[in-house]
């Protein structure tokens, strides 16, 4: 019998909404994409999510919480999730990462990590 394989590929893209920021008060809204994809074998559901936003001047913003956007999806293997969401930070640049907290169907708990993105308002980088 093979291995169980407990797997989730995440990809993240980020987009700066410039009709939500404000320039003026340093506030910069950033929406972002994410694809979850269950690569490994076993049916698992995404139970909570642990990002980290760092901004220009090192300023980190930590978000815990259950699920993501009121959900806990449950996939299948080769099953996608997307979901879309936003952040706020105070600098016209930064980063943010994390981590999706899984349990697998047979009770087994997991990580899958989200890559690190940028944050960039345009026009602020040469």
């Amino acid at each position: 019998m093979a291995d169980k394989l407990y797997q989730m590929e995440v990809r993240a893209e980020p987009q700066y909404v410039a009709d939500q920021s404000s320039v003026a008060n340093d506030i910069y809204v950033f929406a972002y994409r994410v694809r979850i994809t269950n690569t490994g074998s076993e049916p698992a559901q995404l139970i909570s999510r642990h990002w980290i936003i760092t901004d220009a001047n090192q300023q980190v913003q930590e978000v815990r919480g259950m699920g993501v956007v009121g959900e806990q999806p449950h996939l299948d293997p080769g099953q996608v999730f997307e979901y879309s969401s936003a952040a706020h930070i105070t600098t016209p640049y930064g980063s943010m990462k994390g981590v999706y907290q899984m349990m697998a169907d047979d009770g087994q708990r997991f990580e899958a990590s989200i890559p690190e993105m940028t944050l960039v308002a345009p026009r602020v980088l040469h």
